[in-house]
């Protein structure tokens, strides 16, 4: 990923932020019969001291069966993006030197990925997975909600898949590359949308002029 010096993100707790609030990521791997993406949500966890990746596929879905030991893949986690109008910024009308954009959060892992197999791993990783979306529900979803013979009926249909990060890189494209006076013409058209990915870039653009950067 080409990332300019000005949009380049380096506090790892800003890329686990994104990773927990937009869980649903595309895997990319590659293999002999090419390059593949799944989309899947997939649960940050901590095992053995080590930042980890934690989803399930479709048994039916032949990626595990084409992972080796070691394979390297790459997972995409798009953060809230917004479309830029050159209105929203106070100069154009003093020169029209202005085009559109798209500002947007995007962070990027690589990793080593295996598929397993064991029947509590996958039932411990569901439960994980559910309790993270669940939490904000008035009345939150459990699995033993579900009778158990249906749940242990349903765990032999999925692989479960563990993903070792090895490294994380991010970009955040938030005009910092605009003057102070675009900023707050971007902030301000975009605070008005009723879209929640503009309000979230809206506050990005209001934090980046707050830095003064």
């Amino acid at each position: 990923m080409y990332i300019p010096k000005k949009f380049q993100q380096d506090d790892i707790k800003n890329f686990k932020d994104v990773m927990i609030e937009y869980p649903f990521a595309t895997l990319i791997t590659h293999n002999e019969t090419g390059t593949d993406a799944e989309h899947i949500p997939l649960l940050l966890n901590r095992v053995n001291d080590k930042d980890v990746l934690q989803g399930h596929i479709a048994k039916a879905n032949p990626l595990w069966k084409n992972i080796k030991e070691n394979t390297p893949v790459l997972i995409v986690f798009n953060g809230p993006n917004c479309y830029i109008s050159p209105n929203y910024y106070p100069t154009k009308q003093d020169h029209g030197k202005v085009v559109p954009t798209w500002n947007y959060v995007v962070v990027h892992v690589k990793g080593i990925i295996s598929a397993i197999h064991d029947e509590k791993w996958k039932l411990k990783m569901i439960d994980n997975l559910t309790n993270q979306h669940e939490k904000h529900q008035a009345n939150p979803w459990v699995i033993t909600d579900a009778p158990s013979e249906y749940i242990n009926k349903m765990l032999p249909a999925i692989v479960g898949l563990e993903i070792e990060i090895l490294s994380i890189n991010g970009k955040w494209k938030v005009s910092q590359n605009q003057p102070e006076r675009n900023k707050q013409g971007i902030y301000t058209a975009l605070a008005q949308e009723g879209d929640h990915n503009a309000h979230k870039i809206a506050e990005l653009v209001k934090d980046n002029m707050d830095n003064g950067e």
